[in-house]
């Protein structure tokens, strides 16, 4: 295909991927997406995904905000996360501070979803993204879910991929083969950018047999979703929904999934609302890692920081010593300068960015990949309703 999937320079894909049409989905699976009324464009914005095989080994890891959203608390509480079977989503509306009705209003769209498509209801995930504190037009929603749930087909990929945008400005999706296995995977999230451990919505599709996915899919999300950042602000909504189908027979490919979930995650961040580069901190010689990270995220959060980057600053190594310094208030620091700052790649209009910093206090280490801060962002969240 002409569109590359894997172009960052800080993926490495295993060796033999091919990368085949994104609106195929891996064997096995099938997805639909249609229009209920949720995005003020008119756009698709309910969108389901499902598994035909009897068979479905799944992991599902959801946001830890203290204030999440009415589909992530139902998911917790009803479904059988090791056997998800399908996954419905509507974009436009969070279903976030709704209340008691939320809740009610999640259960009837995961009840929805189930019985179209012949599962229980434990089998079924549901998931949300837009506004939040707004009640759902149940009537237009639920229809919405079913119509998706009876317009399901093997090459639905990219109508998915698509349904679930929201302020994106693109979709993120790929379908690949490796080793005899096909992965495929659907990601949205532009803004609300800073996850425990996923980032806005993820699904992802394998005929792999797959025996442990939560086993799986942890590090995977380790290595990318959790070391994103494009505002610092953790989403009421967070899903990252993996499902294997085992129909292969074979087991993932080593580095496969690591790298598509790298891959979606920057462009993820590529993407963070008005961004036009992206950076990676790398903090070493910490007192440990958790000094490391923490670090590192108060340098890939500071305004000063992201401003620079967008602006192409050399000088701004002096705004990653304030942010470290910032970072260990308190604590026995060597002075910071360019001897253990380097900026170099600021300059210019690379659209990725190499920065380090080392703290000569120990053997920890850390990186995170966050997003440059211009105009575009203050003007699409200043319109955006809330």
């Amino acid at each position: 295909m002409s569109e590359q999937f894997f172009e960052s320079r800080w993926v490495t894909p295993p060796e033999g991927v091919e990368q085949l049409d994104p609106a195929q989905l891996a064997p096995g699976f099938e997805a639909g997406a249609v229009a209920c009324g949720l995005k003020p464009s008119g756009n698709t914005d309910a969108a389901v995904v499902v598994a035909r095989s009897q068979r479905c080994d799944s992991a599902l890891l959801l946001t830890p905000n203290a204030a999440a959203a009415a589909p992530v608390r139902l998911c917790r509480e009803v479904c059988d996360l090791g056997g998800i079977r399908a996954a419905a989503v509507k974009a436009g509306n969070a279903n976030a501070a709704t209340g008691e009705q939320g809740m009610r209003d999640a259960v009837d769209i995961q009840l929805a979803a189930a019985e179209e498509l012949g599962l229980d209801r434990a089998q079924v995930a549901i998931a949300a993204t837009g506004r939040i504190g707004e009640a759902l037009p149940m009537e237009r929603v639920l229809d919405g879910v079913r119509r998706a749930s009876g317009a399901v087909r093997p090459d639905g990929g990219e109508e998915f991929a698509r349904a679930i945008m929201t302020t994106d400005a693109f979709p993120k999706r790929c379908t690949v083969r490796c080793g005899g296995v096909t992965l495929s995977a659907q990601a949205k999230g532009a803004g609300m950018i800073q996850p425990g451990f996923a980032t806005m919505l993820c699904f992802v599709q394998t005929d792999a047999l797959v025996e442990e996915p939560e086993a799986a899919l942890r590090p995977a999300v380790a290595c990318s979703f959790e070391r994103i950042t494009v505002d610092g602000q953790m989403s009421t909504n967070d899903t990252v929904l993996l499902q294997a189908s085992g129909e292969s027979g074979l087991p993932l490919p080593e580095g496969l999934l690591d790298a598509v979930l790298l891959q979606l995650a920057l462009t993820i961040v590529a993407d963070g609302e008005g961004a036009t580069r992206v950076g990676r901190i790398a903090v070493a010689e910490a007192a440990d890692d958790a000094e490391a990270e923490t670090v590192a995220r108060a340098v890939a959060n500071s305004p000063l920081v992201k401003t620079a980057l967008f602006g192409g600053d050399p000088n701004g190594w002096g705004r990653v010593a304030q942010s470290a310094g910032m970072a260990l208030a308190g604590a026995e620091l060597p002075e910071l300068g360019l001897d253990q700052i380097d900026v170099s790649e600021f300059a210019g209009e690379a659209p990725e960015v190499d920065l380090s910093l080392r703290l000569e206090r120990g053997e920890g280490a850390a990186h995170v990949y966050f997003s440059d801060l211009g105009y575009e962002y203050v003007r699409i969240n200043a319109e955006y309703t809330t």
